[in-house]
């Protein structure tokens, strides 16, 4: 969310930085209910100076013993008057509000212009694409092959986009959790965190998700809740409405949850197999720092995921979205993409994110620098970041690590989360 005063003293400079960005805001409707909200504060606080005045003058009238019956009256009709204007004010606010609460970020401006995502950057690669002397087969091929996939009967349980995991495949996506978890509680300085599954609306309005993408998630129409679609979601939320201390930032968050979406605009791509789902698995990392350290926080929190990847042996490139690929809340994203052989490119894997102060002022965190109670407080600058998203991890080794035989090599580091076992083979 943008300053207010910004949208009262500068919204055609933030229409400005925007650009297509923010090609589907109403800037004019929004323009307008400003100067409504403007005349109409105005309209109130001239009607209190007059109720006031004619306080005043009631209470003369009645110590000089003068009559006070009109006005007293005229006080009553004003009174009215400023409810009926305080009534409409209310109204535009929350108009204003709504409003604002969909206007995206403002790109930082490391973040190349474009429109989509042939125009993203890439910044590096990690390892060279993986060769077969063999055609590579997809990984929904490869799984059932192996008999620890089973589309059918997830669909028939619940409907299209969903999966099950059987045997050594369910055994692997819960190693894939442990290890990175382990990873970044002990190697990367997280604090790992069991959260809420549910959340209320204020917590999706404060990372951004609602107002505008409630048609992507998933609610639960009798307490207003809704099932997360990541954990960023009660991360970041664990300190809405809080003012923290200086000295305790950053602060490093981790969970493994369960995430739902409902894929609203996806009708149509990655219809079969683990990439797009309505449920999946997730480690997500999430940071909250003093806004002159957020970049380079950044920078730490893309190589926690990036080791993960590493650790398994899979080749991955980093890519710098541009404007026309970032995430609404966003002001740089990179996402990392892994190789998968039987696409011949790279697919998303994770997406890590600075944030600053975007979210952080939807939620009202802030922290208060040192110097005790008076000083000054401000907004912290909020980020996260897949580290990963498990089934697609799980994907990209059915698929990179896929033998001749049909069988499927498990990566080293995940050999003691899987009792040792080194292979999967059809049972």
């Amino acid at each position: 969310m943008h300053d207010h005063r910004v949208l009262k003293e500068n919204l055609d400079g933030l229409r400005a930085q925007l650009g297509a960005r923010g090609a589907d805001v109403p800037w004019e409707d929004l323009r307008k209910l400003i100067q409504e909200r403007r005349s109409l504060t105005t309209q109130v606080e001239d009607l209190r100076h007059q109720l006031k005045k004619g306080s005043e003058e009631v209470g003369r009238l009645k110590r000089d013993k003068q009559p006070t019956e009109a006005a007293t009256a005229q006080m009553k009709a004003l009174g009215d008057r400023i409810r009926d204007v305080e009534e409409s004010l209310r109204v535009i606010e929350e108009r204003v509000t709504d409003l604002a609460l969909r206007i995206p970020n403002v790109p930082h401006e490391s973040v190349p212009v474009g429109k989509d995502p042939s125009e993203n950057r890439e910044i590096r690669r990690w390892g060279s694409a993986t060769k077969f002397p063999f055609a590579p087969q997809p990984h929904w091929d490869v799984g059932e092959a192996l008999g620890i996939l089973d589309f059918e009967r997830a669909a028939k349980i619940a409907g299209a986009r969903f999966a099950v995991l059987t045997g050594l495949g369910a055994r692997l996506e819960r190693a894939l959790i442990n290890y990175m978890l382990d990873l970044h509680t002990t190697r990367h300085g997280y604090r790992e965190v069991v959260p809420p599954f549910l959340v209320n609306r204020a917590a999706m309005t404060g990372t951004g998700q609602l107002p505008k993408f409630e048609e992507d998630l998933f609610r639960i129409p009798d307490h207003d809740l809704f099932l997360i679609p990541t954990a960023e979601v009660p991360l970041t939320n664990l300190h809405r409405e809080e003012i923290l201390t200086e000295e305790t930032l950053p602060l490093r968050y981790s969970a493994y949850t369960p995430c739902f979406r409902r894929e609203a605009g996806s009708y149509g791509k990655d219809t079969r197999g683990l990439i797009r789902l309505h449920q999946f698995n997730k480690v997500e990392l999430v940071a909250l720092t003093r806004p002159e350290e957020s970049y380079g926080e950044l920078e730490r929190l893309t190589a926690a995921a990036e080791a993960v990847l590493q650790g398994l042996g899979l080749p991955y490139r980093v890519v710098t979205l541009c404007t026309g690929d970032m995430g609404f809340s966003a002001a740089k994203t990179y996402d990392l993409e892994v190789w998968l052989p039987s696409q011949g490119g790279y697919r998303e894997i994770s997406s890590c994110g600075n944030f600053e102060a975007f979210q952080a002022r939807r939620a009202n965190i802030r922290y208060r620098r040192q110097g005790g109670k008076n000083s000054k407080t401000d907004f912290v600058h909020t980020l996260n970041g897949s580290g990963l998203a498990v089934g697609r991890t799980l994907v990209a080794i059915l698929e990179n690590f896929q033998q001749a035989d049909g069988s499927v090599l498990i990566p080293e580091a995940l050999r003691p989360y899987m009792g040792g076992v080194d292979r999967i083979r059809k049972a």
